[in-house]
């Protein structure tokens, strides 16, 4: 008998993709390979396989989009002698009173049929263990997939990310503050396929370097899920003092927000990039209000994607808990965004006025230029590469 394990990958929704099917699959492949490029990664129809010896394999498989579950499979000889072995060893190392047996068999070639072949292999561990058959509320599922070559035998089914594949989606460029909610913003559009190019705004050197330090422990956290990623550490200091001195005390955070916003879409076309990603909520604070976010998409020749925007902070907080960045966002920082406030901001801005005020003060294409000029551009992998 031969035998190994092996890590078998389905998805959901790339199955529903119809013609566009082969596209999706191929590049969950590829993200696989990237994400573990010492294994052997084969995509037979309906699921992907993966072959490593790397015992952080879970670890990088859960983290994957467009994986919606996965699990790690004994492989055999499709001969039910070999399933029966394998299956009683298999069973033994679990502790449970009642299991059942499901059988999907691809190849209908096989002797047996899906159901003869539970039965056979229901009755060899019954007889085996000691253990009782229920079909109804098993604590134990055996699961046997026969194929031409191969039969795939286990008992675990481990959940994944789910959505679709990184780079199925375009590339969209993320503001990445020090908060919680930028990140878990990002990672929603990451699930649904997008990469995302990273963009901080900070003030050093007048204030120290500690969102530098977060905004690259977060990148790197996403980078987890999506691979290599770029950041723009974007030097915002004297372009703030310069509002701060020139403007109405009652516009800066508008003024604030839209140079950034025009920063972020002159990298989005070094990047090729389709969009912008904030983390935005409405209501939440002053720049969020619906007049507010009208003034800023005023100055984007792009779309902005505000995946958060009917979030409360108690869903936005919770899902940054799951996805691991909550613990490095509410770290200590110095942040650019919060320097200098008005106070009383505008909550109603209108767009006529605030690009009047910005017009006054600024020579947006030359302050563009420079500040893109001065800034840093970092590729952050993973660490488990």
């Amino acid at each position: 008998m031969q035998s190994n394990i092996c890590a078998i990958c389905h998805y959901g929704e790339i199955g529903l993709k119809g013609k566009n099917r082969r596209f999706f699959e191929r590049q969950l492949v590829s993200n696989i390979r990237e994400l573990l490029p010492d294994s052997d990664v084969s995509a037979p129809r309906g699921r992907v396989v993966v072959s490593s010896n790397r015992k952080d394999l879970k670890e990088i498989l859960e983290r994957i989009p467009g994986i919606v579950y996965f699990f790690f499979a004994e492989v055999v000889n499709s001969s039910i002698e070999d399933m029966e072995k394998r299956a009683v060893t298999l069973l033994k190392e679990r502790n449970f009173e009642s299991f059942r047996v499901t059988v999907k068999r691809s190849d209908k070639s096989f002797e047996l049929s899906s159901y003869e072949i539970a039965c056979k292999l229901g009755e060899v561990i019954n007889k085996e263990t000691g253990k009782r058959v229920d079909l109804s509320n098993p604590d134990i599922t055996c699961w046997v997939e026969i194929h031409p070559k191969v039969t795939y035998i286990y008992v675990e089914k481990m959940k994944g990310v789910g959505g679709l594949p990184v780079g199925t989606g375009g590339k969209a460029v993320s503001l990445l503050s020090g908060g919680i909610d930028s990140p878990v913003a990002s990672f929603r559009t990451i699930k649904r396929g997008v990469k995302n190019i990273f963009v901080h705004f900070h003030a050093y050197p007048t204030t120290s370097k500690e969102s530098i330090d977060k905004a690259k422990s977060i990148t790197s956290k996403l980078s987890s899920y999506q691979g290599e990623t770029t950041l723009y550490l974007i030097p915002f200091d004297e372009l703030q003092k310069e509002i701060v001195l020139g403007a109405k005390e009652s516009l800066r955070v508008l003024l604030y927000r839209r140079i950034m916003v025009s920063i972020a879409c002159e990298i989005a076309k070094k990047e090729g990039a389709g969009a912008l990603v904030t983390g935005e909520s409405l209501g939440q604070v002053a720049s969020q209000t619906m007049e507010n976010i009208r003034v800023t998409d005023d100055a984007a020749d792009i779309p902005i994607f505000r995946p958060l925007l009917g979030y409360d902070k108690e869903e936005i907080i919770e899902e940054a808990k799951n996805l691991g960045t909550y613990d490095i966002s509410i770290l200590p920082e110095d942040d650019c965004c919060v320097r200098f406030l008005p106070h009383n901001p505008e909550t109603k801005g209108e767009i006529h006025v605030t690009k009047t005020e910005e017009e006054r003060i600024l020579n947006k294409d030359s302050v563009i230029r420079e500040v893109i000029e001065n800034s840093e551009r970092e590729i952050i992998r993973p660490r488990f590469l």
